[in-house]
């Protein structure tokens, strides 16, 4: 089938708290400790594939007032400098920052400056969540919500829809207004209506 792609309301904001770690709880809890200044670095560096949760990481970030850098893979030559720059200046300044790309920072063809700079300070791998943390991801939203969630909607959604978490839950939100909208119980039917009816 083909996937469907959702026009549903905006998922949430970037946080910590709705960020689901599976197994990346140590570049949560290292990242936080940046943030609130009990690390002795000021930098950390984060990578890995798409939908390892890199982004939502860098705008919680942010919002806690680090400088941040994404992408870092994708910098032309005058935006590494740039990059480069303002590492050091953040370093005088006593300031954070958080950046993430592709691979490690030594293995991207990056000016060899900045490299060693992102390599200074902490650097994690990303893991994407796994189908079963993914599902557990769901129970957890469905029980805070009060919602009763059939497995065989989870099975549905992780099977036929876009795979991302803020896809997911901004689904898993729609479905609960669905449901209270229209008095009706969530089922694996029901949801199929609802995706019809946003088509």
């Amino acid at each position: 089938m083909k996937q469907l792609l959702l026009n549903i309301q905006p998922p949430a904001a970037p946080g910590f708290d709705n960020f689901i770690p599976g197994q990346n709880q140590e570049a949560l809890a290292s990242l936080q400790d940046v943030l609130s200044g009990v690390a002795t670095t000021h930098f950390i560096y984060l990578w890995g594939e798409p939908g390892s949760g890199k982004s939502h990481l860098l705008l919680a970030a942010q919002a806690m007032g680090a400088h941040i850098a994404d992408d870092v893979h994708t910098l032309d030559e005058e935006s590494q400098i740039i990059l480069f720059d303002t590492y050091n200046q953040i370093k005088a300044e006593g300031g954070m920052l958080v950046t993430a790309g592709s691979h490690a920072p030594t293995q991207m063809d990056l000016r060899d400056d900045l490299a060693t700079r992102l390599a200074w300070g902490l650097v994690y791998q990303l893991h994407p969540l796994s189908d079963d943390e993914k599902a557990d991801a769901l129970r957890a939203h469905a029980r805070e919500r009060g919602m009763k969630l059939p497995d065989e909607v989870i099975a549905y959604c992780l099977r036929y829809l876009r795979r991302d978490l803020p896809t997911l839950m901004a689904v898993l939100e729609a479905l609960d207004e669905w449901s209270l909208t229209t008095k009706k119980a969530i089922t694996l039917q029901s949801l199929r209506k609802m995706l019809q009816d946003s088509l």
